[in-house]
């Protein structure tokens, strides 16, 4: 775990999320940090609603789809923008592409090509849809999950656009973990590769991670650095979990995940929101 670089607790300065009015003198302090970014499932509702009525703007930031994220961010009451598909694009929710950093073509049918090779599932997208070769189980365990329909297409060289928002290998973990760090090396300097859960290989250009993504979004709301919060889980959130001023890993992370944070919080289902929340505002 990184050595902890700001502190948690509520500091006094001004430095409320803009165009939201100034609290009371009576109310507690205005806190330094100014955006959350959620990129867990989340589970804790309450939570949020404290911490965006102490002028905190909270940002879901997910691997998902597109339309696989907006059913979270309209559960919490949440606005937008959303950051989406390993922070590829950044979406306002009437879908308003803000940023889009896809895979090239030419680049991602080398991972398709690989995919083939060892008879592994890999899917890939346009215009919002979940596109694959083969009706392939584990294409129907990630749709499951991400909220989405498979569409099979005689071959993804054809069928997908000049760029795609990522590409996703779905195997079993220990295929997944054997196939990281190769494909990690193959990739270098031209993709992100990364797990977000033990099952799912996710490739993104080399210009997309969460990071960056938050980067884009703290220009445009005029938030610093040091002013955001970031947590999760997964490989796939370590970078935003490094960038950020204050960052959370969930217990039970990869040891590079639990190494970019500052703290760990409990995971899902067992408190760990509204313990940062309660962390954050007092």
């Amino acid at each position: 775990m990184r050595s902890l670089r700001c502190s948690a607790a509520p500091r006094i300065w001004a430095t409320l999320t803009p165009n939201l009015p100034p609290r009371p003198p009576t109310t507690r302090p205005a806190l330094k940090y100014k955006l959350l970014d959620l990129s867990l499932d989340p589970r804790d509702i309450q939570a949020v609603h404290d911490l965006r009525a102490a002028g905190v703007t909270v940002i879901v930031c997910t691997g998902r789809p597109f339309p696989g994220a907006t059913p979270w961010v309209e559960k919490l009451g949440l606005g937008g923008p959303i950051v989406c598909y390993q922070g590829a694009q950044v979406r306002e929710l009437d879908g308003a592409v803000l940023l889009d950093h896809g895979v090239p073509h030419d680049v991602a049918m080398e991972v398709i090509r690989l995919a083939r090779e060892r008879r592994l599932h890999v899917q890939a997208y346009r215009d919002d849809q979940l596109i694959v070769e083969r009706d392939r189980e584990e294409a129907h365990i990630y749709a499951r999950h991400a909220g989405m329909g498979v569409h099979v297409v005689p071959d993804l060289d054809l069928a997908m656009g000049p760029t795609t928002p990522k590409l996703v290998i779905v195997a079993a973990p220990e295929l997944v973990e054997a196939l990281l760090p190769e494909a990690r090396r193959t990739w270098a300097g031209r993709l992100n590769v990364a797990t977000s859960t033990p099952d799912y290989l996710e490739f993104t250009s080399v210009e997309s991670d969460k990071a960056s993504a938050l980067r884009f979004l703290c220009g445009r709301l005029g938030i610093s650095q040091d002013e955001v919060v970031a947590v999760g889980d997964g490989r796939n959130d370590a970078s935003m979990i490094e960038w950020a001023g204050l960052g959370f890993a969930v217990e039970g992370s990869p040891p590079e995940v639990v190494e970019a944070a500052d703290r760990t919080i409990p995971g899902p289902g067992h408190g760990g929101i509204q313990q940062l929340a309660e962390a954050l505002l007092t």
